[in-house]
């Protein structure tokens, strides 16, 4: 998926932000002695380390391919990603949530209240600033047809979805210890600081774990979307010198770059130069309606009516082979033809 830009501009614009209102709260806490506040400047903290981190795979992710590291860096953008899931968890979820215990078990008198709630409410502003510009650079890669929630699980993108559930979830804390600093000061008891304090940290451990849920699969190997594997068997099949697509594989190994292995049947009595030349006019065919497939394998091959020992069914299928699974055949392979009759026993 295509957005590796518009992913790094949303990262700048919300580690401005963050590193300005991490300085604006921590301020706030020292003169009010808020929990709330407290949880909301290390929140803070961890956001602007976050980004920094992202910033960084994108950038390692841009090194050329080694020998021992054939297919290049694009999977370091996942593997920071995932580091920022660990850090908000440990530091921003969990800290918040002993600091909110504390407060509730040791609660103490609030000071200086309409400090705290400026200083919130001028964070909120900037927050949002942070989260309509992620908004926006999501806009430009998102089909407007998909839902906020698909975009996040289904994104190959590693910076987009991080930038959006941070920037929402800082954006819900902010209201939580907005809400939470105005109830205690208003019904003099501190203790609601101290759950305003507890809630903000259930909340950044829950959108830790699912970052590190949505990071992890990245991490292990995610196919292309179902669009992008329709286009690239497209491609495939126009070709005149295909006869058949028998199976392929996707794999994505940065957010911008895409594996593609394929097996392909080629029309009998080609030569070994035509063979070649076909392949290379299906990986051209192949890169112009599917651009992030950059490295691509095609194998020619003969469609059989078995699997041969010891190999297993491909992950995905296209062309006649999901015709023959369709029909209740194996996959990857033809409808196996009726058994002739046994013929008559003669007699004497």
């Amino acid at each position: 998926m295509a957005g590796g830009g518009h992913g790094t501009k949303a990262v700048v614009a919300a580690l401005l932000a963050n590193a300005g209102i991490a300085v604006a709260k921590f301020v706030g806490f020292l003169i009010t002695g808020s929990g709330s506040m407290l949880a909301e400047s290390v929140h803070s903290v961890a956001d602007s380390g976050n980004q920094a981190l992202l910033l960084l795979g994108g950038r390692r992710a841009q090194l050329k391919p080694t020998p021992e590291h054939p297919f290049g860096y694009g999977r370091e953008r996942y593997f920071w990603a995932f580091v920022v899931a660990i850090i908000l968890f440990s530091v921003g979820g969990m800290f918040a949530t002993y600091e909110g215990i504390e407060k509730i078990r040791h609660p103490h008198e609030l000071e200086s209240v309409g400090v705290a709630i400026v200083i919130l409410l001028i964070a909120l502003v900037l927050e949002t600033l942070s989260l309509r510009t992620a908004v926006v650079e999501a806009n430009k890669v998102r089909d407007p047809q998909t839902s906020w929630w698909s975009f996040i699980r289904r994104s190959k993108n590693a910076e987009l979805p991080v930038v959006l559930l941070e920037d929402t979830a800082a954006e819900i804390g902010l209201v939580l210890a907005l809400a939470a600093v105005s109830v205690a000061h208003v019904t003099d008891e501190p203790r609601w600081d101290g759950l305003g304090t507890l809630a903000i940290g259930i909340l950044l451990i829950v959108v830790a774990v699912v970052l590190a849920i949505e990071m992890k699969g990245l991490l292990i190997g995610e196919s292309a979307t179902i669009a992008d594997q329709q286009k690239i068997t497209a491609a495939i099949e126009v070709e005149p010198s295909v006869k058949r697509l028998i199976h392929m594989r996707t794999q994505h190994i940065g957010p911008d770059e895409l594996l593609v292995g394929a097996k392909i049947e080629l029309v009998p009595d080609m030569s070994v130069t035509e063979a070649a030349e076909a392949v290379d006019r299906i990986e051209s065919s192949v890169r112009r309606a599917v651009p992030s497939a950059r490295m691509m394998y095609l194998e020619p091959d003969v469609f059989r009516t078995r699997v041969p020992s010891g190999e297993g069914e491909p992950a995905h299928l296209g062309g006649t082979a999901v015709a023959a699974a369709a029909a209740g055949g194996e996959p990857g392979t033809a409808p196996e033809p009726a058994a002739a009759p046994e013929p008559a026993s003669e007699t004497t």
